[in-house]
């Protein structure tokens, strides 16, 4: 299993719009990509710009896919919104109690 954190920092007081915009636009597409999984939005209460997007992926391939054939349309879809162009992570899953994913048996 495998993973895209993006870090995103929004205009000032405008992190759940993001979190809003993510959950009802940006979903949907990743509900229709290969190898999708799951998408966590975590908003902060100390750091009130900040917005954290997680998705999981199968493989490593389907979020690069993703992230080819969709990115670039879905942070201008949010861009009017930002403060800044959001920066993407990626990390092979380790452990995930949720999918039942053992240590070493991510793909």
């Amino acid at each position: 299993m495998f993973t895209r954190v993006v870090e995103i920092t929004s205009k000032t007081g405008k992190a759940n719009e993001v979190a809003n915009a993510i959950h009802e636009k940006v979903l949907p597409i990743l509900k229709q990509q290969n190898g999708f999984l799951d998408e966590l939005v975590l908003t902060s209460e100390t750091e009130p710009d900040q917005v954290i997007s997680v998705s999981l992926w199968k493989t490593r391939e389907d979020a690069e896919r993703y992230h080819r054939e969709q990115y670039s349309r879905i942070s201008d879809m949010l861009s009017h919104l930002l403060n800044q162009p959001p920066q993407v992570r990626t990390f092979n899953v380790y452990t995930s109690t949720t999918h039942r994913i053992a240590a070493g048996k991510a793909a």
